[in-house]
C-alpha cells in the first residue's frame, strides 16, 4: 500500500509511506519512474519542501529473502503559482510605425496560467498570451505589462515599446510675429514630432543651398531682399517632411 496520492502545493511537506505484509519483514526502497537509483531505502519517502521538479510517478519495492514486489505508481502533481513571465517581441529589432508587431508572454505555472495585457494607466488590452498590433502607431509607444495568473498567485512583467517614425508635418513660426521692419531681427522656428528626433534644415525659395540648420533660423539686420518663402525640412533615418512660411520685410 502506498499513500497518499494527490495534488500538492510547492513548498509544502509530503511523506509517501509504503507497507507490505511479509514474513520475514520486508525491506523497502523508493524510486522515481525511469530512475535507476533508489531515492530512499526506508519505508517512507519524505519531501520537506516539495518543488515542481518533484512532480512525477513514484513506486516502492518491498523485498525479503523469499521474494520482492513492486507497488503501483503514485502520481505526484506539484501545483505552483506562475514563475516570473518572459516577454518577447516579434519581429525583433527596431519597431517601425505601420508594421505588424506581436508581444508574447509566457510563464511556467501549474495549473497553466491565464494572461492579461495592460498598457500603463489603461484598461486590459488583451486576455490572451499575445498582444497583437496589426499596424503599430507612434501613439502605441509606452510601457506594457503582462500579468500571468492562476489560482495560486500571479506575476507581472513589463516591457517598453519604442515606435520609430518619420517626422510629422512640421510646425513653423516667426518671432516677432508683428510687422517686420527693415533693420530688425527675426527668428524662424520649426518643430516636428519624430522618433528618432529630427534634424532641421532651412531653405529659401529658388535657392539651392541651405540657409541654416537647426530648429531656429535667425536673420539679423533684415532687408526687403530677405522677403520670400522659406521652407523647413525635418528629417531622420525614417524619412522627411517639410513646411513653408512667407516672410515679408517692409522698408522703413
Amino acid at each position: 500500500m502506498v499513500s497518499p496520492s494527490n495534488e500538492f502545493r510547492e513548498g509544502g511537506s509530503l511523506t509517501l509511506t509504503c507497507s507490505s505484509d511479509a514474513n520475514p519483514a520486508a525491506q523497502y526502497s523508493w524510486y522515481k519512474k525511469n530512475g535507476q537509483k533508489p531515492l530512499s531505502n526506508e519505508q517512507q519517502l519524505s519531501f520537506s519542501s516539495i518543488q515542481p521538479s518533484d512532480s512525477g510517478e513514484y513506486y516502492c519495492r518491498a523485498q525479503n529473502k523469499v521474494g520482492r514486489k513492486k507497488s503501483e505508481y503514485t502520481s505526484i502533481d506539484v501545483k505552483y503559482a506562475p514563475k516570473p513571465p518572459s516577454v518577447s517581441v516579434s519581429p525583433s529589432g527596431e519597431i517601425t510605425e505601420g508594421t505588424a508587431v506581436t508581444l508574447t508572454c509566457s510563464s511556467d505555472a501549474n495549473p497553466a496560467a491565464t494572461y492579461v495585457w495592460y498598457k500603463k494607466n489603461s484598461q486590459p488590452l488583451s486576455k490572451n498570451p499575445q498582444l497583437i498590433f496589426s499596424s503599430i502607431q507612434s501613439s502605441d509607444s509606452g510601457q506594457y505589462y503582462c500579468r500571468a495568473v492562476n489560482k495560486l498567485g500571479s506575476k507581472l512583467k513589463s516591457i517598453t515599446i519604442d515606435v520609430k517614425y518619420a517626422p510629422k508635418l512640421p510646425s513653423v513660426s516667426v518671432s516677432p510675429s508683428a510687422d517686420i521692419v527693415e533693420g530688425s531681427s527675426v527668428t524662424l522656428t520649426c518643430s516636428s514630432d519624430a522618433n528618432p528626433a529630427a534634424n532641421y534644415t532651412w531653405y529659401k525659395e529658388d535657392e539651392d543651398s541651405p540657409k541654416a540648420s537647426g530648429q531656429n533660423f535667425t536673420i539679423t539686420d533684415i532687408t526687403p531682399e530677405h522677403s520670400g518663402s522659406y521652407s523647413c525640412v525635418a528629417q531622420n533615418n525614417r524619412g522627411h517632411h517639410y513646411s513653408t512660411l512667407q516672410l515679408t520685410a517692409s522698408s522703413k
